[in-house]
């Protein structure tokens, strides 16, 4: 663990979820991954500029179900890019394993909840192990000839950390009432990692409800 990891830790910033998931990482792969990778449907890879963490995940689909059946990854990387991925193999081997569709819509903010919440400045580490599954999926649609099924990217990316797009604004303003960036943050944790995209998403936010003759709370 990093030196400011085990002072946050120590100072107990984690929810008890959180600590269980980095203390006992569920579907965690130790040890040499050539046996791994050479089973698997799909690899991703993935790194954080921000915190310089990596993350790598290994993915097998049932191609008669479409749902995934194994899921096993390994990190360089901070308590919180541990136990949010730990938490993610949860989530997508939940019971008989979620569908490639239905994992293409996981998004950070899913992840958040299921650990009850991350401390601010770590949140961004919580989309490494989204990022890389979701590399995992292009890679096995890609492998296995299935392109079409591949979701386009949403829109811009405003906030990098979060991976929130301008569609996720537009839909929090439209389906979800948000009329202040602090709804809007509330809503998508947007701009709660590393803060630089604060001034753009206050000008995505203001233009949306420009175009749809709202009023700003």
């Amino acid at each position: 663990m990093k030196n400011n990891e085990t002072d946050a830790f120590t100072r107990w910033l984690y929810t008890d979820i959180v600590k269980d998931h980095f203390t006992n990482p569920r579907n965690v792969l130790f040890g040499d991954e050539t046996e791994v990778a050479e089973s698997s449907d799909g690899i991703g890879l993935v790194g954080s500029p921000v915190c310089g963490d990596m993350m790598k995940v290994f993915i097998r689909v049932d191609p008669e179900t479409d749902r995934i059946v194994d899921f096993r990854w390994k990190t360089f990387g901070c308590a919180s890019a541990i136990a949010s991925t730990s938490m993610l193999s949860e989530i997508v081997m939940d019971g008989d394993g979620i569908t490639v569709e239905d994992a293409f819509k996981i998004r950070p903010q899913d992840i958040l909840n299921r650990l009850g919440g991350l401390p601010e400045k770590k949140i961004h580490c919580s989309v490494l192990g989204d990022k890389a599954l979701r590399a995992a999926l292009r890679d096995y649609l890609s492998k296995t000839g299935q392109e079409e099924r591949i979701p386009p990217e949403r829109g811009r990316t405003v906030c990098h950390c979060l991976e929130v797009t301008e569609d996720d604004i537009e839909d929090a303003v439209v389906e979800h009432n948000v009329r202040t960036f602090e709804d809007l943050q509330a809503r998508t944790k947007i701009s709660t990692g590393c803060g630089e995209c604060k001034p753009d998403a206050e000008l995505v936010l203001r233009r949306l409800l420009k175009e749809y003759a709202l009023r700003a709370g």
